[in-house]
């Protein structure tokens, strides 16, 4: 048997967008074979170790058949939000699909990434879905561990980075209320080896909240961000309900989902807050003005990563 072949294999969904990214990186610097199911094969880089397979929710078989040999599954499948025919409610459903084809390909262990505060009784369908693939996840019969994120930076992330776009081009910033709901971002590299601890985890079924060392409130870290940029945008409070029609004129011009009235609803809810033990170790604000220089030069938009081709 070759050197190649001993080494261990894991499965992980979607290693060239952002966190499956940096999941991939740990787990190749801990030596494991890294094989990927993607709905991206054209974001492979060159000479990439990284073995490809398609992610056919369609093809529940050859989903079986790409794990097969894998020790552990990494899934980051999800969406953020509706777009055309892709719905919270169609991601429940893949997930499912993927834990069946993960459960009969023989695969020793799932990590999952989910949420903080999921719920099925939350009225945001993001929250409740996140629920419900949690409530699959733990009757599929295979040991796993779930990571709840709530918000992530570092690497090519999208909202810090837009955060700081927007204040380096804007004369005010808007924030709905006082702005005082509380959040606990964790750096994706630290998320990443997270999940990747997790894997090697030999306890049959964890979950655990993924967050950094550091809570602040929503204003807080706009203001940390706009310092680290150098702006001099005014911040200023408005009522909860205008904040989603002024993303909605900004989705227009933009040409992109920048927040939706759910997400803000839910941030404001303090859903993206939580009271467990840091599981991160990057300091949000040391790591913000470390990178300000490089942070929200250009704007990056979500459709065009996810949904338009080219």
């Amino acid at each position: 048997m070759t050197q190649t072949s001993a080494r261990p294999l894991d499965v992980v969904t979607g290693a060239f967008s952002y966190s499956g990214a940096a999941i991939t990186r740990d787990l190749l610097r801990r030596g494991r074979r890294v094989r990927t199911l993607t709905g991206h094969s054209e974001r492979a880089p060159a000479r990439s170790p990284i073995d490809t397979r398609p992610l056919d929710f369609g093809a529940a078989a050859e989903l079986a058949a790409s794990m097969t040999g894998a020790h552990t599954l990494y899934n980051t499948y999800w969406v953020r939000f509706a777009h055309g025919a892709v719905s919270h409610e169609l991601a429940v459903a893949n997930s499912k699909v993927l834990f069946a084809a993960a459960a009969s390909a023989g695969v020793q262990r799932i990590v999952h990434i989910s949420i903080t505060n999921p719920s099925l009784t939350s009225a945001d369908s993001y929250f409740r879905g996140k629920a419900e693939v949690e409530q699959a996840l733990a009757g599929r019969g295979v040991p796993y561990a779930i990571a709840r994120p709530a918000i992530l930076f570092g690497g090519d992330g999208v909202l810090v980075n837009n955060i700081a776009w927007l204040l380096r081009r804007l004369p005010v910033f808007a924030i709905g209320g006082r702005g005082d709901y509380r959040v606990r971002p964790i750096h994706v590299d630290d998320l990443a080896t997270l999940c990747a601890d997790l894997g090697a985890s030999t306890k049959q079924a964890v979950t655990v909240d993924a967050v950094g060392p550091q809570a602040l409130t929503f204003r807080h870290l706009v203001e940390e961000i706009r310092d680290a940029v150098g702006s001099r945008s005014l911040l200023i409070p408005v009522p909860g309900a205008v904040i989603p029609v002024m993303a909605g004129v900004l989705n227009l011009a933009l040409r992109d989902t920048l927040l939706t009235a759910a997400e803000y609803a839910s941030l404001a809810a303090g859903r993206a807050d939580s009271a467990g033990p840091a599981t991160g170790a990057t300091v949000f604000t040391d790591w913000v003005h470390d990178h300000g220089g490089e942070l929200g030069r250009r704007y990056a938009n979500e459709l065009d990563r996810h949904f338009r081709p080219g």
